[in-house]
């Protein structure tokens, strides 16, 4: 009989659900609902963009509506398809998107005394609010406890967990008052589904600890409450309240409840694996293996890598962390990324491009990848910076801003984009060249995302860049296809999954047949343009850098000509 898996991905504008055929990874139906609240789900604040919120509300009503309507959609696809042949449920969630919660495991914000306070919601990924935090926390770890920051690349991010939960103290003292504990997006969906309640009974993502709460067995798990005690005492308090120990996702989180089973119209008892991030189940979907870097390409990007246990692996400077099993089990877990890359070409499309390029935004995009198609690298005379939203890496600084270099009365919208698409290829570079170069050997690229697939001169413009062949995922839904890999991991071969990893991703995940290979002259051009990035990229992202930058405007003209 024919098994199934359904993987659920909570993304920064909506989430989805994926049902694939257990078996050979056939994608059998697919539903997505986008988060109603807030600007494209996301709860802003006009005076500050550094903040950024979500509705746990649109969470649930989310988690109902993807499910049912996969299901119902599946029904209609395939014939063999029966709700008692689902095996299990994975979920993949952005992060860190931690939220505050009372002591039966609910969201403050559902409570009506905090229904209408921002900060009692989850605290997207994206909100950058905590910079002054986590400038606090690096400092202070750098006196005291050096281990923790060697792990994360040197410098603590206000896109991670201890950041937004300090901040949320200092700011809504009333939200953490309340708050008996704080729990990651990518923890909580899993609890929902199993019924789980009490915050201290839910097994914690390692994905989620590790990389982003300095989480680690070596030093007995979360930091201890001396460091947190020097950062504030009600943070040493809280560490009792969050958990001990932190778990890979091919381990169970529980089975789904009688309440949420007849909800969703399905039978209970159904594994529910426990939860990640999204770009690390992206990479499992993608066919992550040593010596391949799997590119997640969306709102932002996530660069993802793994090399086994018993390999000698260095700290790397920049990256958003090394940490044992956080992507495949028996392997450390490698990631590093950009803040901002699709953003960046929407932010462009949505603000700047003029309504003769299209109706719709799908139609200016369109419109625009066949101009630059048609353009030879350096002949915009342009060259921009890809930190619109800050650099996650390799400065790990999110008060950098965007840069454009070279305009004239006479620049198109076109060549603009061109180089901004240009500007986020050469950040993707520069985190290959800083992961080579402390040994960990890149011998493929996998890309994955709907701009990989719906782009070719994106992808084109990356493989002339960084002078590799890009390979493309053979799913457009690599982070739901993984969480789903993991739930049949998690059920094991007793209850219809697979007994191991290599099984799983070898039956379900796999590449297409297109191959964009880098074209020799245009290579060569981008290494001179590359240098100038980089030279505008340390004169703008480092302390260290002193130098002239009177060239770069007189080099792009003449690149240009």
């Amino acid at each position: 009989m024919k098994r199934y898996a359904i993987g659920l991905d909570y993304g920064t504008n909506s989430c989805r659900s994926v049902i694939i055929n257990a078996d050979n990874g056939e994608e059998i139906a697919s539903h997505v609902f986008s988060y109603p609240q807030g600007l494209l789900g996301v709860l802003v604040d006009e005076k500050d963009h550094n903040v950024a919120k979500q509705s746990p509300k649109d969470y649930l009503e989310g988690l109902e509506s993807i499910i049912v309507n996969g299901v119902a959609k599946a029904k209609e696809a395939d014939a063999d398809f029966s709700v008692d042949r689902i095996v299990g449920i994975g979920v993949d969630t952005t992060g860190s998107t931690p939220m505050p919660v009372d002591s039966e495991g609910t969201p403050l914000v559902l409570l009506p005394e905090f229904e209408n306070n921002i900060n009692a919601n989850a605290w997207l990924w994206k909100d950058h609010t905590s910079f002054k935090e986590a400038e606090e926390i690096t400092e202070l770890a750098k006196q005291m406890r050096p281990e923790f920051l060697a792990k994360c690349g040197g410098t603590y991010s206000p896109e991670w967990f201890w950041g937004k939960v300090l901040r949320c103290k200092r700011i809504a003292p009333e939200v953490f008052a309340k708050a008996y504990s704080f729990v990651e997006l990518c923890d909580y969906i899993p609890a929902v589904l199993a019924g789980i309640k009490n915050p201290k009974e839910i097994k914690r993502s390692v994905c989620a600890a590790g990389h982003k709460a300095m989480y680690s067995d070596t030093w007995g798990g979360l930091p201890d409450k001396e460091f947190l005690s020097a950062l504030d005492p009600e943070l040493a308090e809280l560490r009792d309240r969050l958990y001990e120990k932190a778990y890979p996702s091919n381990v169970v989180a529980g089975e789904l409840c009688e309440e949420w089973a007849e909800k969703l119209g399905l039978p209970s008892g159904i594994t529910i694996s426990v939860g990640a991030f999204d770009a690390h189940m992206g990479a499992v979907g993608a066919g992550i293996k040593e010596g391949t870097l799997v590119k997640i390409l969306g709102t932002s990007s996530c660069d993802m890598m793994v090399m086994n246990l018993q390999t000698d692996l260095p700290d790397i400077p920049g990256v958003c962390g090394i940490v044992k099993e956080s992507i495949l089990p028996e392997y450390y877990g490698i990631e590093a990324g950009q803040s901002a890359v699709g953003d960046i070409f929407l932010w462009f499309v949505n603000n700047l491009v003029p309504d003769s390029y299209g109706k719709t935004q799908t139609d200016k995009f369109i419109k625009l990848d066949s101009m630059i198609a048609e353009m030879a690298p350096g002949e915009t005379g342009l060259l921009a910076l890809d930190w619109n939203n800050g650099n996650r890496t390799i400065l790990v600084d999110p008060l950098l801003s965007g840069m454009l270099i070279g305009q004239t009365l006479y620049t198109k919208p076109q060549e603009i984009y061109r180089a901004l698409i240009e500007a986020t290829a050469f950040g993707a570079l520069t985190i290959i060249k800083r992961i080579e170069e402390y040994g960990v050997p890149i011998k493929e690229v996998i890309n994955s995302g709907g701009l990989a697939i719906k782009s070719p001169i994106l992808m084109q413009i990356y493989s002339d860049i960084t002078n590799r062949p890009m390979k493309i995922a053979a799913s457009e839904q690599t982070c739901a296809v993984g969480a789903a890999i993991f739930s049949l991991v998690a059920a094991g071969s007793d209850k219809g999954g697979y007994a191991t990893m290599d099984e799983a991703v070898d039956a379900i995940s796999g590449v297409r047949d297109v191959i964009y290979n880098p074209i020799p002259e245009n290579v060569e051009k981008y290494k001179k343009l590359y240098s100038l990035y980089m030279d505008v990229h340390d004169a703008f992202g480092t302390k260290e850098w002193s130098g002239n930058l009177a060239h770069v405007m007189k080099e792009l003209i003449s690149l240009k000509k």
